[in-house]
């Protein structure tokens, strides 16, 4: 029978996926190491394994005890497996600038999360860290993981992650690239191949307000400043990161991650976290200055489940100002705003010969059917010529009566690519005006000559 004994057991062993559409393919080959695929969905299950067992060993950590762990939501995931495959309590704690995802993951594995502020200095009592070196000390049989300055996440890599990378390409690479978090993963990776084979190129991803980039150009870290990718990048040094064997380090910006980050999963089909597209960004870059001969690997370190409202979100996007309008899919309110008029509804109980003179009135072919705040579905001039053809007296039935319920209510921030299915089908599709809309908050109605005179436009321009 092949089979695990737990689901610790199938950490490790990710895939390599060669990128191509995001890749130049006049230069390197890039390959991305998958991590997302690793079972709590991230590269720290490797750190986490490897820490939790070492501690076991030692008697650090004793059965029935309690993990505690300051994180940034991905070391928690595998600490959250290891607690409940062993049997150990969690608390966590997390800046308050990650998403909501991440904090109901760890939730779902019975960990208690405790959310602090984000924009606090490393040594501020309210920080994550402070927060959970006082809440081990607090905790009778606890063990603190100490993720950001336990050498042993260095050791996990070393052992695991550079190995695979070796093998898996047999030895051909010729260049690793990876984000700079906790600095575990380019520490051991890079001390894997400084030892294994000397020539590869070991490169780090930092974004802009982390200190890491500063330190390793200058070797003193920078003012650092709040920014929204997740899992890369620090506010202090960290005795998990060894620059020693790093060979150079790229900065990012925010812009840069998420956009690569979304073009991943549009266009390889590889669905990861900001900190991915960051590494990715700068995989490509390197990789264009190279021959087509060699070989980049990039480490993608976590699944875009976590960011789902965060950069996957058009609306989070450009709120945050990263998502340019032309590179934006276009949204029902888009289209409603082009045709530049207000809604016009009628109220159920209406007689028919006055919704006509109301749609002649606005020179409209359709119009929502109303019951107080609520709609109650749509009315056509097909619908009214219809009903009377054989009796005219049916002009003074209420419009109610002929109203269809073919009717889409969505937000205006929904995809046109979301509702043209529905169209045609023949629905209408009524627009509101926010993602929970209060009493009468319809703002606009789309039907299929709407949607064609939109891209007819769109074409011109």
């Amino acid at each position: 029978m092949r089979g695990y004994d737990n689901v610790l057991r199938v950490i490790g062993k990710t895939p390599m996926v060669r990128l191509h559409r995001v890749a130049d393919p006049k230069g390197a080959q890039v390959y991305a190491k998958v991590e997302y695929l690793n079972p709590g969905g991230s590269i720290k299950d490797r750190m986490a394994l490897h820490i939790i067992e070492k501690a076991e060993k030692e008697g650090r950590l004793k059965p029935g005890g309690t993990i505690v762990e300051n994180t940034s939501g991905n070391t928690g995931m595998g600490l959250a497996l290891i607690g409940a495959v062993k049997g150990y309590r969690l608390i966590f704690t997390i800046p308050d600038k990650m998403s909501q995802e991440k904090i109901n993951f760890l939730r779902a594995f019975g960990a208690k999360v405790v959310v602090t502020p984000t924009n606090v200095p490393a040594d501020h009592p309210d920080s994550y860290y402070e927060t959970a070196k006082r809440i081990a000390s607090e905790t009778p049989n606890s063990f603190y993981v100490n993720q950001y300055h336990n050498t042993e996440n260095i050791e996990a890599h070393r052992l695991t992650t550079g190995p695979e990378i070796w093998d898996d390409t047999d030895g051909h690479v010729d260049a690793v690239v990876m984000g700079m978090g906790t600095g575990g993963t380019i520490s051991g990776v890079g001390r894997y191949f400084k030892e294994k084979s000397p020539g590869v190129r070991v490169v780090g991803v930092d974004p802009e307000g982390s200190v890491f980039y500063s330190l390793f150009k200058t070797g003193k870290p920078s003012q650092p400043h709040v920014y929204k990718v997740e899992g890369i990048g620090e506010d202090m040094t960290c005795d998990a990161l060894d620059l020693s064997v790093v060979d150079d380090v790229f900065q990012v910006n925010d812009k840069e991650c998420f956009l690569m980050t979304r073009r991943l999963a549009r266009e390889e089909g590889l669905f990861c976290g900001g900190s991915s597209g960051g590494a990715a960004q700068v995989a490509v870059k390197v990789a264009a200055g190279m021959d087509p001969i060699q070989n980049v690997v990039v480490i993608l370190p976590d699944s875009g489940d976590r960011y789902v409202s965060k950069l996957y979100s058009d609306e989070w996007m450009r709120v945050n100002g990263f998502l340019d309008e032309e590179e934006a899919e276009p949204t029902v309110m888009d289209l409603v705003n082009k045709k530049d008029m207000h809604l016009v509804t009628v109220a159920k109980d209406a007689p028919l010969a006055r919704v006509v003179e109301v749609l002649k009135e606005h020179d409209i072919s359709q119009a929502p059917v109303m019951d107080g705040s609520e709609c109650v579905g749509i009315v056509s001039e097909s619908f009214i010529l219809s009903h009377i053809l054989g009796d005219p007296r049916r002009i003074y039935d209420p419009v109610v009566k002929v109203a269809s319920t073919r009717v889409l209510t969505v937000d205006g921030d929904t995809a046109l690519s979301r509702v043209t299915d529905a169209m045609l089908a023949g629905d209408v599709v009524l627009v509101r005006s926010g993602r929970q809309p209060e009493p009468g908050s319809l703002v606009g109605i789309v039907t299929k000559i709407d949607l064609i005179d939109y891209f007819s436009r769109a074409a011109k321009d």
